[in-house]
């Protein structure tokens, strides 16, 4: 068989899939919509003011709109989180004070939150040094969720819980909402008075329920990943119960700011019109992580989550065990990108990681997630990640062209 000719048989296997994806697309389309018609947006909410911030009645109305698109008391949408990591630090330093206990219940959490944990890094500046409490539910051999163990572990004591959906750099399962669910349930029944965070990267818009509708009190994200919709240029949004939201805003801003103040910087329309085009990006990259799950099994590695599998983030994780395959993999993808194709990625040091990191993904948006990108430490078990795709389309040329450097 011809190389390319792989991943256009690979599609017809995982086509009979693409009808849920489809389903939950106009699902999500149409929760987002309603919350633009509830709220009646309008052009004078893609004004901008200057300075301080105040009075800013579309800076007002997008957190609004966030708030009712994931079912929570409020939100909170700024293009002053500088990142997805950013955004889950004011969640945590907002909400916890010294001597209290954070678990994370679903294993080690992503690298970069190992320095805001202080679990490396510079300590002073960490949860643990401010006095936070921290310990871990580890997972069953190393990728299913210990529920037994979080009873043993969360008590009366414990402050917040951690649930991180996405995988990160390991090869642990994504958390689905019925997982999250489950957790929740556990965590409430032992102390009804714990703060149930979730990390939502990645997860936006994958599932018709988001984890606020299952029981979270508070959750957060990226927007150069899925609810920007690939075309906010930075950012991140908290959602939630009003009073964890306020506290997570007080650490953006300061006690007695919080939400009132913030020059949106010309940002309002783009951050409005992205988060209106995030259910059908979210699709698109979906679909094409599903093709490659498929294209990477018939050619023998280990691909994850399998295609059949029901979709909670966009990240799919391809297996090499060896460096040589992983490095090709980021260097072949780096070509078939719309920006910088013509450069070349190597493992470099990255700050908030602890390995080198080979980084692949030409995006007309630094670091945007939600374009086609894929990235993994340069450690065992080589393994990449691959994430989002604007249009399937792309992603398609893009595993042709990988397959054809692979299959030799």
């Amino acid at each position: 068989m011809e190389k390319k000719e792989i991943v256009n048989q690979a599609e017809k296997k995982v086509k009979q899939y693409f009808e849920l994806v489809d389903e939950i697309k106009e699902y999500n389309q149409e929760k987002v919509l309603k919350a633009f018609y509830n709220n009646k947006i309008g052009l004078e909410h893609f004004y901008t003011v200057s300075g301080y911030g105040h009075d800013d009645m579309g800076r007002e109305a997008l957190d609004k709109v966030f708030a009712e698109v994931f079912k929570a008391e409020k939100a909170v949408v700024r293009n002053h989180f500088v990142s997805g990591t950013h955004t889950l630090a004011c969640c945590l330093f907002g909400n916890l004070r010294y001597g209290e206990k954070l678990i994370s219940v679903a294993g080690a959490p992503y690298d970069t939150m190992e320095e805001v944990i202080g679990k490396r890094g510079d300590k002073r500046a960490s949860l643990i040094g401010h006095g936070i409490l921290y310990d871990e539910v580890e997972l069953i051999n190393g990728i299913d969720v210990d529920f037994e163990g979080i009873k043993k572990k969360v008590d009366k004591n414990t402050h917040m819980v951690l649930i991180q959906r996405s995988r990160g750099y390991s090869l642990r399962k994504s958390l689905n909402i019925e997982t999250i669910k489950k957790i929740i349930e556990i965590v409430k029944s032992i102390n009804p008075e714990c703060i149930c965070f979730v990390d939502n990267c990645y997860g936006e818009f994958v599932e018709k329920l988001e984890p606020i509708e299952v029981g979270a009190d508070l959750i957060a994200g990226s927007l150069i990943k899925n609810p920007g919709g690939g075309i906010v240029e930075t950012g991140g949004y908290i959602a939630g119960k009003e009073e964890y939201v306020d506290q997570a805003a007080y650490r953006l801003t300061a006690p007695g700011i919080g939400v009132e103040g913030g020059a949106m910087l010309n940002q309002l329309r783009l951050i409005f019109q992205g988060l209106f085009m995030a259910p059908s990006i979210v699709s698109e990259a979906v679909k094409g992580a599903i093709l490659a799950s498929q294209v990477f099994e018939d050619i023998g590695f280990i691909s994850t989550p399998k295609p059949n599998e029901i979709r909670t983030d966009l990240i799919q994780t391809i297996r090499f065990d060896a460096p040589e395959p992983l490095l090709e993999f980021c260097k072949t993808l780096q070509m078939y990108s719309p920006v910088e194709s013509y450069l070349t990625p190597v493992p470099d040091e990255v700050p908030g990681y602890d390995n080198k990191l080979i980084m692949a993904g030409g995006s007309f948006i630094e670091g945007s997630t939600i374009e086609l990108s894929a990235d993994g430490p340069v450690r065992p078990p080589y393994a990449v990640y691959m994430q989002g795709g604007l249009n399937y389309a792309h992603v398609k040329i893009a595993l042709k062209g990988i397959v054809e450097k692979l299959v030799r």
